[in-house]
């Protein structure tokens, strides 16, 4: 009995493994405009701004200041008049 419970255990333990290692492999998926920000935006926020990290309204101040170092992918949500800038994106959360 004891070892048909451990072999039971071993393989739910397997097939977690499985489906976290599914999950690692495929990256999420942006849904919102502000998670396509977040995941544009993340690296040079971390690079450039961690010091104001987790003020968001610290974050975007600083990324502004230095637009001309952001990753292209992160700049285009911090053009001035884009629809996608961070003074004109609704806030979901």
């Amino acid at each position: 009995m004891e070892y048909r419970m451990i072999h039971f255990m071993r393989r739910i333990s397997m097939v977690f493994s499985g489906v976290a290692m599914i999950g690692l492999a495929y990256p999420a998926h942006a849904d919102t405009l502000r998670d396509k920000q977040t995941e544009a935006c993340k690296g040079d926020a971390v690079r450039l701004c961690a010091l104001a990290i987790p003020n968001e309204k610290k974050i975007t101040a600083c990324m502004e200041r230095k637009q001309d170092k952001l990753s292209p992918k992160c700049r285009a949500f911090f053009k001035k008049g884009s629809k996608t800038s961070p003074a004109h994106k609704p806030k979901s959360k």
